[in-house]
């Protein structure tokens, strides 16, 4: 059986730098360290930093005085970060920085006098964080139809932002009908959309046109992983998001020649490893690798969890 990789796929540059914080804080603190939520979107991830000292829950009141609480990738609001300040936490921040970006830009607009519209989706860790960040309130909106019933003070001073892990096509329809609607209305530019979202869906739709299946790694409950299962299903090739390859059924395969595999951002890809060899014991396997968008991009640790001769590296090499 031919099995294509995409590439990119995977973990991203926010949710290693995530990891690596958690790691960092239970190595120079020792455990245990409280992360607040799920650092990133991934079972086999959280469970690993479980054993090596983390403590995961969801709200901060389940913390001891005094101790170590790591926030997310996906950002919180300034509610949870004045309650932490309250409590006597020590708060090591691993929000993504490209989500950080998206929180200084809404409070940018709102700072200028602007409402501001957030493009995502409700209940998403990420967009309470964004919608906690930007003062005077925001509005939530996920699809286009969502715009006609906008009701807002100014239409003329209006901006909007979107959830990282949505791609520019994405947000493409809903951007339109905002604008159609609110012609003034401003927003960052393409080029700050998260660089992985954008790289992981273009490479699951060159991967759509070579194979008849595709197996996307990812938690259920990660919104860039459903997405690239969506994607694919949108390009005609059936696609199954699986966490890992014990949910790989057989019967999937029966008519599939050619498989493509690829993952979410915060999967890490021993799992992408585990389901190949799984399709190896079933049918045999002739492995491929896609040619795609090789990332370097690496995201500097919060000074606390660095040393003396990293923090001169990294500011080398800017």
């Amino acid at each position: 059986m031919r099995v294509v990789l995409a590439q990119p796929r995977g973990f991203c540059a926010g949710v290693e730098r995530a990891i690596e914080i958690v790691e960092r804080a239970i190595e120079k603190f020792g455990p245990p360290v409280y992360v607040r939520h799920e650092i990133v979107h991934n079972r086999h991830v959280v469970e690993s930093l479980r054993a090596k000292g983390a403590i995961f829950v969801e709200e901060l009141d389940e913390i001891p005085e005094g101790k170590i609480a790591i926030f997310s990738a996906h950002g919180v609001s300034k509610a949870v970060e004045g309650a932490a300040r309250e409590r006597g936490l020590m708060v090591v921040d691993a929000t993504c920085p490209l989500v950080s970006k998206v929180h200084t830009e809404g409070r940018r607009y709102a700072n200028q006098g602007r409402e501001v519209v957030l493009i995502g989706h409700a209940g998403h860790p990420e967009v309470e964080g964004t919608m906690g960040q930007v003062p005077g309130g925001v509005h939530l909106i996920s699809k286009p139809e969502d715009v006609a019933d906008l009701q807002v003070k100014n239409p003329e001073q209006l901006a909007f932002v979107t959830q990282t892990t949505l791609s520019v096509d994405d947000t493409k329809d809903v951007i339109d009908a905002l604008r159609a609607r609110y012609p003034k209305i401003v927003g960052p530019d393409t080029k700050d959309i998260c660089y992985a979202t954008q790289n992981r869906q273009k490479a699951v739709r060159e991967l759509a046109q070579e194979v008849d299946l595709i197996l996307v790694i990812g938690a259920p409950n990660s919104s860039n992983s459903n997405r690239l299962k969506e994607i694919a299903e949108e390009l005609g090739v059936p696609s199954y998001l699986i966490e890992n390859a014990d949910q790989l059924k057989p019967e999937w395969l029966t008519a599939a020649k050619a498989i493509g595999v690829t993952a979410g951002a915060s999967a890490p890809d021993v799992l992408v490893q585990d389901v190949v060899e799984r399709l190896r014991q079933l049918h045999g396997v002739e492995l491929e690798m896609m040619n795609g968008v090789a990332e370097n991009v690496r995201f500097r640790l919060p000074p606390e969890l660095t040393t003396d001769e990293e923090e001169r590296q990294a500011e080398a090499a800017q």
